[in-house]
């Protein structure tokens, strides 16, 4: 079979997906799902817009083995991607090989055709599509109206599908116009040739040699597992494997405190689930806090978590699995002792019954299979590729670059992106600043105290140092997200601080839409300087970039209240959080009439 790959001269895209809703397909589409041909339709042709695909030319591993690449980008996520991109349009104008390995990434797939529906998509895709599935489709009216639970499932798996595809095309599309060639394949340095010789092995085994003036590992992270745990991705999964999940669980357990343990828990509740989430902290709002998170916003998404009916055990942990072998229907049974080990309190929960657990317990970077130290490239003890302030590895020909999750935390796509494009500028014009690539300089960088700036690079040690090198949102629902410090943080940095709040049912559309949440500005109380915003409720991580500009900009809360927001807008909330920051007095007598309200609106009662 070969290499599986898309060229300039190869349009061969996928065009249009459809499932019908009375498979039993989980994201990974099956093999024998296409047995009846009405449920899925593929569609190939050529894409005439682009002048250069006018004919089929499929190149053998021996012409793609003999073109000298300019770069060999590793991975085909947002990174991967986008760095690419980068070099193979102008002012670079590089032959670029994009590599990857879909199936042993836990991606999305259509199992007839070998095609990857997660090309270009981030880790968390499937996550955010199921969420966004949750949010719009009523598993319980789908129920009332006498749909089962499998057509209700394929209703919520279409939805995702839908997303997926229309991302993979549109990114197979960038791709075949900038002339990209994309290789579905495992890349690994050769033991001989140094670092500019790849092997590339496709899954029939053939293997393709490739040498590239220049390397890109972007190959992103795994879900760290750990031991004593029966993963089997049917009932026990990790983070990436619950993309394969088949069939609508009746009850989950997850264990995990932090950003994916709870967005999923709250996926699942919203989807019609029974949660139980299980965490090591005796309170879940520190474990929280552990993340970054304020210390509100914490509190916020955990009375959340509550209020939605997610039971919490805390202080816990799986002391023993019984995974029923021979039953698929019959109960998961958790036994659960103390943090630590040891007997639970009394009255504490011993056992935990589920349909399927999930284990959300953070992340690695994925770099086992690159044979690096054929390349002279060096890991720390995670496996994260070390790199210099410029995201170069000390590989032997110095030519290797790493961007991403592959590089550690912080594990997020737009940071990694961030990475990608700096070493691509880096390696090709030798200057991070260029004002044609989009970079970032120094100066557009808040800096508080005495906090290092983050470089144009995004180097790892940089984004560790500075909190103002990127937004964090969770996309859980509500949404939670923060940029800059926390009151506590100033604190901790001598900065005399204090806050400002605002509720989201002081707004109307807050009232109306997303009554329980709220929106904090933390200022430096000398000048009035805004320094961190800290934001709980509905698009939180959409409302996090207009402070994160606030922040930048060294702007105050003189300057917010002399803004004009549009009324019935969740903005309105910055001009609230302000007008609370000069009158704290007034502002606690309208927090607490409106928390008043809120409360017995919550509980039902009629005012």
């Amino acid at each position: 079979m070969g290499l599986l790959y898309q060229s300039a001269s190869v349009s061969m895209i996928m065009l249009h997906m459809f499932l019908c809703l009375n498979s039993s397909n989980g994201f990974n589409l099956p093999s024998k799902l296409h047995s009846a041909p009405t449920q899925l339709r593929l569609h190939q042709h050529h894409i005439m817009a682009n002048p250069r695909a006018t004919t089929y030319l499929q190149l053998t591993s021996e012409e793609l083995a003999d073109i000298d690449w300019d770069l060999a980008v590793i991975g085909a996520g947002p990174v991967g991607v986008s760095a690419a991109l980068l070099a193979a349009r102008a002012p670079y104008n590089k032959k670029v090989i994009l590599i990857d390995a879909p199936r042993n990434s836990g991606a999305l797939m259509n199992e007839a055709t070998g095609e990857d529906l997660s090309i270009g998509g981030p880790t968390g895709l499937f996550s955010k599509a199921l969420r966004d599935a949750g949010k719009r489709i009523s598993v319980s009216s789908l129920k009332g109206m006498g749909l089962r639970d499998d057509s209700v499932w394929n209703e919520v798996v279409t939805s995702c599908l839908e997303l997926a595809s229309c991302n993979a095309r549109d990114t197979v599309r960038q791709l075949e116009y900038a002339g990209i060639t994309y290789v579905q394949g495992n890349a690994a340095f050769a033991d001989s040739g140094g670092s500019s010789s790849l092997f590339v092995t496709a899954e029939d085994n053939s293997i393709t040699t490739i040498q590239a003036s220049k390397t890109l590992l972007a190959t992103g992270s795994t879900p760290f597992r750990p031991g004593g745990i029966p993963f089997d991705g049917k009932r026990v999964f990790d983070s990436d494997s619950i993309n394969t999940l088949s069939y609508l669980p009746k009850s989950v357990a997850i264990v995990g405190s932090g950003i994916i343990a709870i967005e999923f828990a709250k996926i699942f509740k919203n989807l019609g689930a029974d949660v139980t989430l299980i965490i090591r902290d005796d309170i879940p709002r520190n474990a929280l806090m552990k993340i970054g998170l304020d210390k509100d916003i914490a509190a916020t998404l955990v009375a959340d978590l509550v209020r939605s009916g997610i039971n919490i055990e805390r202080g816990a942990q799986v002391k023993k699995f019984h995974v029923p072998r021979d039953n698929a229907k019959a109960p998961i049974v958790l036994d659960i002792e103390a943090k630590g080990g040891g007997t639970r309190a009394s009255g504490a929960a011993t056992t935990v019954k589920c349909d399927i657990y999930l284990a959300a317990v953070g992340r690695k970077p994925n770099t086992a299979s690159l044979n690096l130290q054929a390349a002279g490239v060096k890991t720390d003890s995670y496996g994260g590729v070390e790199v210099d302030s410029e995201l170069k590895a000390t590989s032997t020909g110095g030519n290797v670059y790493a961007a991403g999750d592959v590089l550690g935390r912080p594990f997020l796509a737009s940071t990694g992106m961030a990475q990608g494009f700096a070493a691509v500028r880096i390696m090709f014009d030798g200057e991070a600043s260029s004002a044609t690539s989009g970079g970032y300089s120094n100066s557009d960088m808040c800096s508080v105290g005495d906090l290092s700036m983050t470089g144009d690079n995004f180097d790892p040690k940089s984004l560790a140092a500075n909190p103002f090198a990127f937004p964090v949102g969770v996309w859980s629902s509500p949404e939670a997200a923060y940029y800059g410090l926390s009151t506590q943080q100033c604190k901790d940095m001598g900065i005399d601080a204090a806050e400002g709040v605002a509720l989201y049912a002081e707004c109307l559309r807050g009232l109306v839409f997303s009554p329980n949440g709220l929106l904090k500005l933390v200022y430096d109380k000398s000048n009035g300087q805004i320094v961190g915003v800290h934001i709980c409720g509905d698009d939180a991580c959409e409302l996090i970039h207009y402070g994160m500009e606030l922040v930048k900009a060294e702007r105050t809360i003189d300057d917010i209240l002399k803004n004009l927001y549009s009324a019935v807008t969740f903005h309105e909330m910055y001009r609230i959080a302000a007008m609370a920051a000069v009158d704290g007095a007034g502002a606690r007598k309208r927090r607490a009439a409106v928390g008043k309200a809120l409360a017995a609106r919550n509980r039902g009662i009629k005012e």
